[in-house]
């Protein structure tokens, strides 16, 4: 079943290659530009505006709390009706230290917030925390696919494997454009397009 899209689309391969196409582009007029101010860095109405950012010329829900609810294989995500106490939640969450922000990073995934492109926005969101409260931002090149997919798998019940795995791949690169558009490039494979089951309410 594929996304119901601006752009007319009813294949989901095709839909997949134009999405990211169009993201890509999109994620490199974000690094251009600041649309985040700095006191929604770490907050949802930054990651909001990614991700509004990200998707807004493909679909209608960009930047907009998901209505469904979403699982992928055994795992289900935030539901709906709890969505908003979750994301004011993390909102609260301090970040301040490295541990912090994973922990906090590893909870907007369990949130997911949006039907889909919550990996690409969630990954920019991480490097903004880890940028403005640590001057560094992980080097994706570093991070092995399989890994971080079974980490982040793991990292609802155990969150140390995820806080080992972008621990060393950690760079103070933090103006390096390579090094933020590898986040954006790894996005198809980590997120799996279209591979969650829903729900519609």
């Amino acid at each position: 079943m594929t996304l119901e899209n601006k752009l007319g689309i009813n294949n989901s391969a095709e839909l997949a290659r134009e999405e990211e196409k169009i993201s890509k582009l999109k994620a490199m007029k974000l690094y251009e530009n600041s649309i985040v101010e700095d006191h929604e860095v770490g907050k949802f109405s930054g990651l909001s505006k990614i991700h509004a950012f990200l998707f807004d010329e493909i679909y209608d829900f960009a930047g907009k709390v998901r209505i469904v609810n979403l699982a992928k294989g055994n795992f289900r995500f935030a539901p709906v009706m709890y969505l908003e106490a979750a994301l004011k939640h993390i909102d609260d969450m301090p970040q301040s230290t490295y541990d912090e922000i994973i922990e906090k990073y590893v909870e907007m995934n369990i949130a997911h917030p949006f039907r889909e492109g919550n990996g690409r926005s969630t990954r920019i969101w991480l490097d903004m925390i880890l940028k403005k409260e640590l001057k560094l931002v992980v080097d994706w090149n570093k991070v092995e696919k399989e890994d971080y997919l079974l980490a982040m798998e793991r990292s609802p019940i155990k969150d140390v494997e995820i806080k080992i795995l972008l621990k060393n791949a950690l760079t103070d690169q933090i103006d390096n454009r390579e090094v933020y558009m590898k986040g954006i490039d790894a996005s198809y494979y980590y997120e799996g397009y279209n591979t969650y089951k829903s729900e519609d309410l």
